[in-house]
């Protein structure tokens, strides 16, 4: 009889032991539920980008261009390229064959001459299947935030490294590569962000050449279980991503094919400065004096904004609302600031009906087309 006790401790420790790995293992297979490697299948091509179809007409005022505005989107035949000339961009196709493009949902009609939007949970994989579709330009794909190897940092430098970790650095016209990025803890949301956030991923077999040029996207990195099952961010109910830069199309890859087409008479021009300065596209995803497309939402939404940056000392920008405002890392705000290869996560809970003016506040960029707008549709 006095053993009895004893074995009843013994069963509790057994049970107790039980109810341990079983919890372990739920866990494991949550955790792999959870997991995912996502593919994406990316190529670098060419386009004639138009930086304002709306052109001769001024959206914002429903006038036609002023003298001001006409030195940025006026292309006279001689010696100004415009408001059209030649980019890269990249683009998304449905698989490996590279034989169909992926058609661009209208959620994401905004994006413009950003690449399509890879996105990942913490703990999953990404896989970007990469084909280079330029005539003559060295690219690649290099992210921001995420976990990699040498083999797939796409960055051309010398690192120490041999022949197997440079394949990923310069991928040549007509061939590709398939990088691997692990998204950890530590490339997604912090303590004080939202349960998804923003990084870049551009080419950078020549930075500052192939992010002019126009060869940059989003990465958008979700908190585990923040998805639901039609991939879809649970708690908001849309989501915009908006890059803030100054393109210089004086240092783009096409800028002797875009003079040759566009302004025959300016060949001998390159160091002219009102030349120069004609050909800084002051842009909102590539678009200039609200011809920005898409950021519509109707009142009582939970939106979320990703606001991106790229560029040199004088891409300072700082995005402004008009009519609502914004958490920022639980601050409220209308107003944020971006520093080049910066990005900033915020939610806006739409409550004042109307189009406003969405705009970066530096006095220059303003003028020179830095601005859009966004409208929210009453529910009522």
């Amino acid at each position: 009889m006095p053993q009895i006790p004893h074995l009843r401790n013994i069963a509790l420790i057994l049970l107790a032991l039980t109810a341990v790995v079983l919890l372990i293992n739920a866990n494991r297979s949550e955790n792999a539920e959870q997991s995912a490697t996502r593919t994406y299948y990316i190529a670098a091509e060419e386009v004639l980008w138009d930086y304002a179809p709306s052109y001769p007409i001024n959206p914002m005022h429903k006038t036609e261009f002023g003298d001001d505005q006409k030195v940025f989107v006026e292309g006279n035949g001689k010696d100004r390229i415009g408001h059209r000339c030649y980019k890269a961009h990249f683009v998304e196709y449905s698989d490996a064959s590279f034989s169909r493009v992926k058609p661009r949902p209208q959620e994401w009609e905004h994006l413009g001459i950003l690449g399509p939007v890879i996105r990942a949970n913490v703990g999953d994989t990404i896989k970007v299947v990469y084909r280079n579709n330029t005539k003559g330009m060295m690219t690649s794909v290099h992210p921001h935030g995420v976990f990699y190897l040498k083999n797939s940092e796409g960055t051309h430098y010398e690192d120490g490294t041999g022949a197997e970790d440079k394949k990923d650095d310069i991928i040549a016209p007509g061939a590709g590569y398939t990088y691997s990025w692990e998204v950890p803890e530590r490339a997604g949301p912090g303590p004080s962000d939202p349960n998804s956030i923003v990084w870049l991923y551009h080419s950078h077999a020549d930075e500052t050449m192939d992010t002019n040029t126009g060869l940059v996207g989003p990465i958008i990195i979700s908190s585990k279980g923040a998805l639901d099952k039609n991939n879809t961010l649970k708690g908001v109910d849309r989501e915009f991503i908006v890059l803030f830069t100054v393109f210089d199309e004086n240092k783009s890859f096409y800028l002797d094919r875009n003079i040759q087409q566009f302004a025959p008479q300016a060949r001998n021009a390159k160091d002219d400065e009102a030349f120069q300065e004609s050909n800084l596209k002051h842009s909102m995803n590539g678009y200039i004096y609200d011809n920005l497309p898409g950021l519509k939402m109707k009142t009582g939404e939970n939106i979320r904004w990703y606001q991106l940056a790229l560029g040199t000392e004088v891409d300072l920008h700082t995005p402004h609302w008009h009519g609502n405002t914004l958490l920022s890392g639980g601050h409220r705000i209308d107003v944020v600031n971006l520093l080049p290869a910066t990005h900033a996560t915020l939610d806006m809970k739409a409550d004042n009906p109307g189009i406003w003016m969405y705009h970066c506040h530096v006095n220059d960029h303003i003028e020179a087309g830095m601005m859009g707008h966004y409208e929210v549709e009453s529910n009522h």
